[in-house]
């Protein structure tokens, strides 16, 4: 292994992280795409994760926070966001339940119904377009159907037919 290579890949690996907070498995994926020696891989994320410069667990709780409060995610879909990036089921798990400990899962909702929602629900179809919606995002269904109904002001005939 040569001590240039091994150096040029750890730089290569600073200047991703330096771009935006990456998983151990995003950084390892984009260095691979670089077709770089698999050794001097593992060797580069081995001693940025000593050096704690990539750190799973700092990144599922960054990004658990900015599911719940900029993109308005349920647990579940932030959760499923979180393995997506290559991130233990285990740590993706702890992540969310302490970022929804500290964050009313009931008010990201009502914040994702107000960005979908200017004014009240007129019908069926869209009762039913923004529960789907709303799932998607990862809430809860009874969460979702209760919310949606409060949000309908007591107009709720479409939702009982």
């Amino acid at each position: 292994m040569s001590p240039t290579r091994s150096v040029s890949t750890y730089q290569i690996a600073l200047r991703l992280l330096a771009h935006r907070e990456l998983s151990t498995g995003q950084l390892r994926d984009r260095l691979r795409r670089r077709e770089l020696p698999s050794s001097e891989v593992e060797a580069a994320i081995a001693r940025l994760t000593r050096e704690r410069a990539v750190d799973d667990t700092r990144t599922a709780l960054a990004y658990a926070r900015r599911a719940a409060e900029i993109t308005f995610r349920g647990q579940s879909r932030a959760q499923r966001e979180i393995e997506a990036l290559g991130i233990a089921s285990a740590t993706a798990r702890r992540a969310v339940a302490e970022v929804f400990d500290e964050v009313d899962e009931e008010s990201v909702l009502a914040r994702a119904i107000a960005k979908r929602l200017d004014g009240r629900i007129r019908d069926r179809a869209q009762f039913r377009r923004l529960y789907q919606a709303l799932r998607r995002q990862g809430f809860p269904p009874d969460r979702v159907a209760a919310a949606l109904v409060s949000r309908a002001e007591g107009d709720i005939a479409f939702v009982e037919e």
